[in-house]
């Protein structure tokens, strides 16, 4: 038994010995450690100007021992630069990039994707700390773009403004994954989402993120043809994401279920939204596709003015279940006329608490933490429990 014992861990040694820790200050250096990485490896850009649109392909480390792709200094992370995508990742797995600003890219900021290999996705990747702004403008570009991706997390990123038809976070096919702790901002009036998942989507969670402005805050499901679902159409666009503890400021609809086979939306703090508070749609509707149903939308706070409430706060498309959706514990208020805070939801919803000031600490300076006599306790992103 010692022996053995003592073989395992040389071999422990040994993996760890290999690894090692770059510096790059240049492309081509930068190009060449992350082409010839080996699992455990560290890759530390120094700071500095890049320039965008580097492409790398099977890139992979291992579970215990991933490969980090990383600002050397992450109070002066370095700034990658333009390229039709800020930098493209195809088919890698246990890799993480963390400390890294990208902008001015023509296409995505950041993709990652499974080469076009639907049956062996991309997986455990993690984003961390990355910083993405103004992509495109026009047209679909996104801020960061994952496809066949799962067993992912992107966390604590900064993303602003993307294409003027895009999604600051667009997710097609992929699968057990997080979004959690990002600030996501565009413009109000722009015909964008904040975080969309569709093309076969499922197992997602995106939890306590800041998400301002565009047409969709979260767009769960999606129109998507059908040759890009991964691994292939299952009859939605997406299938349990759950939405929870996030801020919604000033999107039109910040929460839009799409041709989705359940999905949840508990303990939100939504504020300000521009026409509604939800929208059920359907927008594939290919045969063996479900309608949109089973959503549940509950302990949520929505804030809104009148002149800016449409439908009751609710959009119901055709072709959806409607029926199938549950509403509970939500507290409704509008700002300007109190009467008026009852929405027309499409079922009766259980103890909502209707027309009373949840007394929001100070929304116009970002704080929408609730003040201690506010009758919305428990509610709202900041009693959302892991």
């Amino acid at each position: 038994m010692t022996r053995i014992l003592l073989a395992a861990a040389f071999v422990l040694l040994i993996g760890a010995a290999q690894s090692e820790t770059i510096t790059v200050s240049d492309e081509a250096a930068l190009a060449e450690a992350i082409t010839t990485a080996e699992p455990g490896d560290r890759i530390l850009i120094a700071p500095g100007e890049y320039g965008g649109g580097m492409h790398f392909r099977d890139i992979t480390g291992e579970p215990e021992h991933p490969i980090v792709i990383a600002g050397a200094d992450p109070d002066d992370p370095p700034v990658f630069v333009g390229g039709g995508n800020g930098m493209q990742f195809s088919n890698i797995a246990h890799v993480t990039l963390q400390d890294i600003h990208f902008t001015g890219a023509s296409g995505n900021g950041l993709n990652i994707d499974d080469g076009g290999t639907f049956d062996t996705p991309s997986h455990h990747v993690t984003l961390r700390r990355l910083t993405i702004r103004d992509v495109g403008p026009e047209g679909n570009r996104d801020g960061i773009k994952l496809s066949g991706v799962q067993d992912f997390r992107v966390e604590d990123c900064v993303i602003e403004y993307w294409g003027s038809a895009g999604q600051g976070v667009d997710m097609v096919g992929c699968h057990d994954g997080m979004i959690t702790g990002c600030e996501i901002r565009h413009d109000p009036a722009a015909q964008t989402a904040g975080i969309q998942a569709k093309g076969g989507c499922r197992d997602i969670v995106i939890r306590d993120n800041y998400i301002e402005g565009s047409a969709r805050g979260v767009n769960i499901g999606g129109s998507t043809g059908l040759q890009f679902f991964r691994p292939e159409p299952r009859g939605y666009e997406a299938k349990a994401i759950t939405v929870e503890g996030n801020v919604f400021s000033r999107n039109q609809a910040p929460v839009a279920y799409v041709g989705v086979d359940g999905a949840i939306v508990r303990h939100n703090t939504i504020h300000h939204p521009g026409r509604w508070a939800l929208r059920i749609l359907q927008e594939t509707t290919e045969d063996g596709f479900v309608p949109s149903r089973n959503g549940e939308f509950t302990d949520n706070i929505i804030v809104f003015h009148s002149e800016d409430w449409a439908s009751g706060g609710v959009n119901i498309g055709p072709h959806t279940a409607p029926e199938t959706f549950t509403f509970a514990r939500n507290a409704w208020y509008c700002m300007d006329n109190p009467e008026a805070s009852a929405p027309s939801l499409p079922t009766a919803e259980t103890d909502a608490v209707i027309g009373e000031d949840p007394l929001l600490t100070d929304p116009a300076n970002g704080d929408f933490s609730l003040q201690p006599e506010s009758p919305a306790q428990g509610k709202g992103h900041t009693a959302f429990e892991d």
